[in-house]
């Protein structure tokens, strides 16, 4: 693609593309300081993820590789080559054992993580691989692509299941409920679909506020809720079966990329993270819907963000210019490892159990 960049850094433009319980006043700090600094990639960060187990960060980019980092000490620990474009996103499976990959080369790979090789090319898709994730089992791998489709893959045969046609317009991410009984998927038409996770039938569409292109979706860990990105500066929380808005974040720059947005669940208090297009991370606080910090990040937009699953740190990636990676520890907060963050009220936080 122009300048070398991966769909995930040329992504359209806006102008191509065309409740919860509450609970008691607290004051909300967040505390998220620089730990390290990861150099290595060549060209612009597309997606960063840690592994389930919590030991190893996957950070994927225009430069045709996936590196992975160890969390702790920043150490290179291996990286990925074989795709022959840039890779717009990386996904672990649920035993942190395998990676897939999405790529402008209109394929995806299954890596494993202890050797880096490729272990299986998924092949389908008649432009670029936008997004992938595995399903919690990890025998499923649901991907979008710019074809405006979405494939579900079988990960030991390889083979494409399903193909679901229900956008019409290049899809921004897919995403298994914690089940994965469902999939949610969004698109640059406006629009978040959830899907039957096996039989591939649209179970719901989730039209957005205004008809602005959807950037990015997740389902929230309790799985009752999705967090929705807009490119009009908008990350929006949606109760789907309600088809009602529970929280709306403001206050961070997306107008022409798809940033990543992420759930962080490991501290006293819940949150949002965010990149941003003015180079800095927001963090909100997801009950208030306040921000509680922003982080001079990089150098350039702040692509990429993920959370740590249990314990109190962030990862980012940035574009071109500046092509870092970089981990954030809040050692203030509390951390989850060895103590319990689920609930047990059906009323409850999305990030409930």
């Amino acid at each position: 693609m122009a300048d070398g960049l991966s769909a995930a850094t040329q992504i359209h433009s806006a102008s191509q593309g065309n409740l919860l319980a509450s609970s008691a006043p607290m004051e909300i700090k967040s505390n998220y300081r620089l730990q390290q600094t990861l150099s290595g990639h060549a060209k612009a960060i597309s997606s960063v993820k840690f592994s389930p187990d919590g030991l190893l960060l996957a950070s994927s980019s225009a430069d045709k590789t996936v590196r992975l980092w160890d969390v702790y000490t920043g150490r290179l620990v291996r990286v990925l080559e074989g795709h022959v474009q840039g890779i717009s996103d990386v996904s672990w499976s649920g035993d942190s054992k395998y990676l897939c990959t999405a790529s402008d080369d209109k394929s995806i790979r299954i890596w494993s993580a202890a050797t880096g090789e490729t272990l299986k090319q998924l092949d389908g898709h008649y432009n670029y691989v936008f997004c992938v994730n595995f399903n919690p089992q990890s025998n499923l791998i649901v991907s979008g692509s710019f074809d405006e489709t979405i494939r579900t893959w079988d990960v030991k045969t390889g083979r494409n299941l399903k193909v679901l046609p229900g956008h019409s317009d290049p899809v921004s991410a897919v995403h298994f409920s914690g089940d994965g009984s469902m999939i949610v998927s969004s698109s640059y038409d406006g629009h978040c679909r959830i899907w039957d996770g096996v039989s591939g039938q649209c179970l719901k569409t989730i039209v957005g506020e205004d008809n602005s292109p959807i950037s990015f979706v997740k389902f929230s860990p309790n799985s009752k809720y999705i967090l929705a990105g807009t490119l009009d500066n908008h990350i929006r929380l949606w109760d789907y079966r309600e088809e009602r808005i529970a929280k709306t974040y403001t206050g961070h720059r997306n107008s022409r990329f798809c940033i990543f947005s992420t759930f962080v669940a490991t501290g006293p208090r819940k949150l949002i993270a965010s990149g941003s297009e003015d180079n800095l991370i927001y963090i909100w606080d997801l009950q208030s819907k306040r921000i509680v910090q922003r982080l001079a990040a990089h150098t350039d937009v702040v692509l990429a963000v993920a959370a740590h699953p249990n314990e109190c740190i962030l990862a980012s990636g940035a574009l071109e210019k500046d092509r870092t990676v970089k981990i954030w520890r809040d050692n203030a907060a509390w951390s989850t490892t060895g103590s319990s963050t689920q609930g047990t009220s059906d009323t409850s936080h999305p990030t409930d159990g």
